[in-house]
C-alpha cells in the first residue's frame, strides 16, 4: 500500500489542571492513518479528546506531543487544504447564503473573479439543495439549511481534507437523514477524504469506510480500527437488511456500553500494541 494520506504518529493533549490541580492528559499514544478518499468516523464518549483530535488535524489547536502528516507535510497552523464543519454552522449574519460560502472561495482563489466566484459557489450550493436560497441571510433559514450552506462552503474551498465535528448533532432526525444522504451523494462524486466525530453508531455505519472506536478518558487511547463490510452506495432504508449491519452495529454499541470503560481502567485486548491498534474485519466481527 502506499503511503497514507494522513498520519497521526504519538499524539497527546496534556490540559493544565485547573487551580492549581493535577494536569489531565486527556488522551496519549493516539496512532492512525487515513488513505486518500477514505471516509473515516471516530466514536467514543464525552471527554475522550475526539474534538481536540480534530482540531489538531485543522491546525487550529496544538498537541502536547507527536505529530500529524497530511500529504507529506507535517500540520504546524490552519490551512485551506482543510476544510472544517463544526455543530454550529457559523455563519456570518450580516451575508447572504451565496455571500457566505463566496467569502471562502475568495480566500482560497484571491485572483478569481467576480464571475468565476459567483459560478463556483452556485455550483457548490446545487450539490447540497441551496440554488433558490442564494440571496437569503442566515436569519431566513432553518437550521438545516444552515448547516447546508456550511458544508457546502467547506466544499467549494475544495480542501485535501475535510473534518467535520459533528455536523448534524444539533438537527431533528428527519433533517439529519436529509443532509446524510446528500453528504453520501457529494462524497461519492468528489471522492472526498473526510475525519469526522459522531455519536451516533447508525450514522457512522451509514457514513463511514472505518470507524475508530476510542476509550474514555483520560489517558484515551484509539481501542480498536472497525472496517465497514458494507459496500457502497449504502442505503439507510435497506442497510438493516445487510447480513453484516446488526453485527456491526451490535460490536460497537456493546463498545461504547461496556468495554470502552473496562479498557479506561486497564483492561487491554492481549497483545494491545497502541502504534497498531487492532483492525476489526468483518469475518472476525462475530468473535471479536
Amino acid at each position: 500500500m502506499s503511503q497514507a494520506f494522513l498520519k497521526v504518529e504519538g499524539l497527546k493533549k496534556i490540559f493544565p489542571g485547573v487551580s492549581g490541580g493535577d494536569d489531565v492528559t486527556v488522551f496519549d499514544n493516539i496512532h492512525f492513518e487515513v488513505q486518500r478518499g477514505e471516509f473515516i468516523c471516530i466514536i467514543g464518549h464525552s471527554g475522550c479528546g475526539k474534538s481536540t483530535i480534530l482540531n489538531v488535524l485543522a491546525g487550529l489547536d496544538s498537541a502536547s506531543g507527536g505529530n500529524v502528516f497530511m500529504d507529506g507535510r507535517e500540520v504546524s497552523g490552519a490551512s485551506l487544504d482543510r476544510g472544517v464543519v463544526f455543530q454550529s454552522h457559523a455563519l456570518m449574519p450580516w451575508l447572504t447564503v451565496e455571500q457566505n460560502v463566496a467569502f471562502a472561495v475568495k480566500s482560497r482563489w484571491p485572483q478569481w473573479g467576480k464571475e468565476a466566484v459567483q459560478t463556483h459557489c452556485v455550483k457548490y450550493l446545487e450539490l447540497v439543495g441551496l440554488k433558490h436560497a442564494l440571496n437569503k441571510k442566515p436569519h431566513q433559514l432553518s437550521g438545516g439549511m444552515k448547516q447546508r450552506v456550511g458544508i457546502a462552503r467547506a466544499f467549494a474551498i475544495e480542501p485535501k481534507m475535510l473534518l467535520m465535528d459533528e455536523p448534524f448533532g444539533a438537527l431533528d432526525a428527519l433533517t439529519r437523514g436529509v443532509i446524510q444522504d446528500e453528504l453520501v451523494k457529494i462524497c461519492a462524486a468528489t471522492r472526498q477524504t473526510v475525519f469526522m466525530i459522531t455519536h451516533d453508531v447508525d450514522e457512522a455505519i451509514l457514513l463511514a469506510d472505518k470507524i475508530l472506536l476510542m476509550s474514555n478518558g483520560p489517558y484515551a487511547k484509539i481501542a480498536e480500527i472497525v472496517e465497514n463490510p458494507l459496500e457502497r452506495p449504502r442505503l439507510r432504508t435497506e442497510m438493516h437488511h445487510n447480513p453484516h449491519f446488526y453485527t456491526l452495529r451490535n460490536h460497537m454499541v456493546d463498545f461504547l456500553v461496556s468495554r470502552s470503560h473496562k479498557i479506561a481502567e486497564g483492561d487491554l485486548p492481549e497483545n494491545y500494541d497502541p502504534q497498531h491498534p487492532p483492525m476489526i474485519r468483518p469475518m472476525n466481527l462475530a468473535t471479536a
